[in-house]
């Protein structure tokens, strides 16, 4: 759930902590250049000062600053990621300043209803035992009109080829098939890009 990078697929929440856990120490070091990526991609949803906004699968908060940067001293950040490894890379970072971290499944948020005005999610989706379940979840948590956008520094070509694989026709991350995903979870998509430069899913939440 935290993931930012990779594309395995997770069949239980144990199973996604046990693959991020060891990686969670040098995630930051492998992927050094993706500051000015996610700080863009926090851009699209449009925040603004005093809103309240979710990491949801924070993995090592690199968005966070960026975040907190587009809420200002009166907006909530939250992050919230699976994997306390990964959340103990965010803090040694000092990203902790930035938002408060929570030890979560984003699938069943400790938030209530309409609570937030977006949600940002980078490399989510494909992480999530229930992509459908979690969007729902997701679509509860923020507020009719709040927007999500689920993100990836890279595109879904050039990542396959990072990992030497083949798109496939039921990838959940393809516009046919996230789109009515998204529409069953309460969201409309509104903006799709897919390009080597990144991925970006931008949906506003049905009234």
């Amino acid at each position: 759930m935290t993931g930012q990078h990779g594309d395995h697929h997770a069949d239980r929440p144990h199973e996604v902590r046990a693959f991020f856990a060891p990686r969670a120490a040098g995630w930051d070091a492998k992927f050094p250049g993706d500051g000015p990526a996610y700080a863009a991609g926090t851009a699209e949803l449009g925040l603004r000062e005093g809103d309240r906004v979710l990491d949801a699968g924070c993995g090592t908060g690199r968005a966070l600053p960026a975040l907190r940067e587009a809420v200002g001293p009166r907006g909530t950040v939250l992050g919230a990621d699976l994997t306390p490894e990964m959340l103990q890379a965010a803090v040694r970072a000092g990203r902790d300043r930035y938002a408060a971290l929570l030890l979560a499944d984003v699938t069943r948020l400790p938030l209530p209803d309409a609570a937030l005005d977006a949600v940002f999610a980078a490399g989510l989706i494909s992480h999530l035992p229930d992509s459908a379940g979690g969007l729902t979840e997701l679509a509860r948590t923020v507020r009719p009109g709040g927007r999500l956008a689920l993100f990836h520094p890279i595109g879904r070509v050039a990542l396959a080829a990072r990992k030497g694989r083949p798109i496939t026709p039921d990838d959940l991350r393809a516009e046919p098939n996230l789109r009515p995903l998204l529409a069953a979870g309460g969201w409309d998509l509104i903006r799709y890009e897919d390009h080597d430069s990144r991925y970006l899913a931008l949906a506003v939440r049905r009234a």
